[in-house]
């Protein structure tokens, strides 16, 4: 090992010589670690084939494999700044293009690319420290459950990993070869790939830059020009994609423009650490750019570029900042203890309840996690602490995605682009464990136990319900078979979510959404109300609610319900629709005309609204208003045959006999069949 000593007492890793190495054999070894991941990712997909979650995406999933068939269809370049990271839905839709929508065929590529990221390990881990611990390492990100689990989602996660990997591996050679130039190209090249699936990963470059591989090796001019190599290779992959931002929307955004929202997703008075949508209930990519432009425009009173919408959200979690100092530093120190705990926190699907379809997936699960993998990698990290300066670089690059992750919020998939890192350090510290422990002395070994113990304790507190992350899966199946039409299906999970947490607000939520459309409002109606006992912060449930109850017949009720949503900013042309029709349905005219005309005022070009209006005031015997009202509904929707003949009975009613003979004859040329308005011509025409 170049610029290496071993020292007295210590147990330096060394990586082997020349003549000790047999790449003979390691490339078997390595060609059989391969199938073995491979196989174990195939048994895993072929055992979650009759599963409910291999056919029905949800979440961000389902997002992905809607713009895959757009780009397959030869929508290559699309519409709007990107808000997602777009290079999983463009694998997809190039998938999708060549070969047809496959999940299963998605998912045996996906098999194909985790298998290579774990031979990428191993050659780095081998590199960086020994035959044994390449092995080590690929064997463990071959057997690792969550990775195992993460290969067979339709997530970004399985590119996270690889790309990882690839930083990993190309590193390895720069650390004691940094003047490799193509090298440093390459892994700008990787890092680019990486923030196309991770944006947040552009943190490593910083890491990279500050604490180079090698550096102990190279002039400052050299370390230059590796820098620019680096640049170069982000520039190609990442120019691109803020240039094509720039042309469709008229904003120069290096890859995507969701930092603002996803920041203060994070970093707000309500969060407690992992995902929660802006507005309650609403937590499905097709809402989360929706609401999160809607309330910032609401803010500043008119339309913002996508890039004034993120600013707005950087400047709610600066005030946030500070103005809570307190309470944001503790809510960091949470987030950080949540990062390396053992749960696997899910935003959409629970490792947990996949586990009920595989055995496999049950079985590697109980080591497989952060509660081990963290200790072991600590252990690795005391283990090979004389050959710091060597690998000083991985930990950089560690400690800043991880603080990047600790920054917004923490997922399961969000982490989990560490665990390549993590199970490089296991892998260095249990391949030389025996001369570690042979080495050390007695008060080492017994702080290194210690620290261990500390860690393996502290990593598998009991931070949040796993039965909660099965609950919030089974809720997020429920959305999507809902909205796939599939109702009944929808209902059994939901009421399998409250089966497994009964205080789970967000499956009650959802319940009653179901049962309405059901047409089952009083058992919606009870739901609702379990949740609104739950303290649930969905900002629509009054609303929700308000339309069970009008559904039910308790129009009262429901009004009451729709005046609250308005009260706490809930305005909407909807939300006054439905409290009008409430209102009329309690007998109060005025009031619903007023709602009916709120509606108007938001919405200006919906003609039913008007025709609503007119209908009302026509009973109310205001026809003129009326007249206004059914023309101004004709102007916007000239072809309605109902709207010319509600005009004909208001200009009658006025006496305007001829006007009103023309809007019939208009109404039958539109609408031949229209019984109401025959007999009010030939009313018209006898008298």
């Amino acid at each position: 090992m170049k610029g290496a000593r071993r020292r007295s007492g210590t147990s330096a890793v060394q990586p082997p010589s020349r003549g000790e190495r047999q790449p003979g054999r390691f490339i078997r070894q390595v060609i059989a670690l391969a199938a073995l991941g491979f196989i174990v990712r195939l048994i895993y997909v072929w055992q979650i084939r009759e599963s409910p979650f291999f056919d029905v995406l949800m979440g961000d999933a389902r997002r992905y494999d809607v713009w895959a068939m757009q780009i397959a269809s030869g929508d290559w370049i699309g519409q709007d700044v990107f808000y997602q990271a777009p290079l999983y839905p463009y694998f997809l839709g190039s998938l999708y293009a060549i070969a047809g929508r496959s999940l299963l065929m998605v998912r045996v590529c996906q098999a194909v690319i985790g298998t290579a990221a774990c031979v990428l390990l191993a050659l780095a881990a081998r590199r960086l420290y020994s035959e044994r611990a390449g092995l080590i390492a690929g064997l463990g990100l071959a057997l690792y459950a969550p990775a195992v689990f993460s290969d067979g989602l339709f997530q970004k996660s399985v590119l996270d990993v690889f790309f990882v990997c690839l930083v990993v591996w190309i590193v390895s050679g720069l650390v004691d070869e940094p003047a490799k130039r193509s090298r440093w190209f390459w892994l700008g090249l990787s890092l680019g790939g990486l923030a196309l699936t991770r944006e947040n990963a552009l943190a490593i470059v910083g890491a990279i830059l500050l604490l180079p591989p090698g550096r102990s090796q190279s002039a400052p001019s050299h370390r230059l020009l590796h820098a620019g190599m680096l640049v170069l290779g982000l520039a190609v992959v990442l120019l691109p994609v803020a240039a094509r931002n720039r042309i469709v929307g008229g904003e120069w955004h290096l890859t995507t423009s969701q930092l603002g929202p996803n920041l203060y997703i994070g970093n707000n008075p309500h969060a407690d650490g992992t995902y929660g949508a802006l507005r309650e209930g609403r937590g499905s990519p097709e809402y989360e750019r929706q609401d999160a432009t809607e309330i910032a425009e609401a803010a500043a009173g008119r339309r913002l570029t996508p890039r004034e919408v993120s600013s707005y959200w950087v400047q709610q979690t600066v005030e946030f900042v500070r103005s809570q100092p307190g309470a944001w530093l503790t809510l960091m120190g949470w987030k950080a203890a949540l990062l390396w705990n053992r749960t696997e926190f899910v935003d959409t699907e629970s490792q947990a309840s996949y586990e009920e379809s595989s055995s496999l997936l049950r079985t590697l699960a109980p080591l497989g996690h952060f509660g081990i993998l963290v200790p072991l990698a600590i252990l690795g990290i005391i283990a090979t602490w004389p050959d710091r300066s060597r690998v000083a670089v991985y930990y950089a690059i560690a400690a800043a995605y991880a603080a990047s992750v600790v920054m917004f919020y923490v997922s399961a998939r969000y982490r989990l682009p560490l665990v390549p890192l993590l199970i490089l350090f296991a892998a260095a510290g249990l391949s030389s464990l025996t001369t570690f422990l042979r080495g050390a002395s007695a008060p080492k070994k017994a702080a290194t136990a210690a620290t261990i113990g500390a860690a393996l304790i502290v990593t598998n507190l009991p931070l949040l319900s796993a039965d909660l992350m099965r609950a919030a899966t089974e809720t997020n199946l429920g959305v999507a078979l809902q909205t796939d039409g599939r109702l009944n299906d929808a209902e059994t999970h939901y009421r399998r979510a409250l089966a497994i947490q009964p205080d789970y607000a967000a499956a009650h939520v959802n319940l009653g959404m179901v049962l309405v459309a059901l047409h089952r409002p009083d058992e919606a109606i009870q739901a609702y109300e379990r949740a609104i006992e739950l303290k649930s912060r969905d900002v629509d449930l009054d609303v929700k609610l308000g339309y069970a109850l009008l559904q039910a017949g308790r129009a009262p009720e429901a009004a009451e319900r729709f005046r609250r949503a308005i009260a706490a900013g809930r305005r909407s042309a909807e939300i006054y629709n439905n409290l009008g029709i409430a209102l009329i349905r309690s007998g109060r005219q005025e009031e619903a005309i007023s709602a009916f005309r709120e509606a108007i005022q938001i919405n200006p070009n919906n003609g039913a609204l008007y025709f609503t209006v007119g209908s009302i005031l026509v009973e109310r015997n205001r026809f003129q208003e009326a007249i206004d009202a059914f023309r101004a509904g004709l102007a916007l929707i000239p072809e309605s045959p109902q709207g010319h003949n509600n005009l004909g009975g208001a200009l009658a009613a006025s006496g305007r006999t001829t006007e009103a003979i023309a809007e019939f004859e208009q109404a039958l040329r539109l609408d031949p069949n229209l019984v109401s308005a025959r007999r009010n011509l030939e009313l018209l025409r006898t008298r």
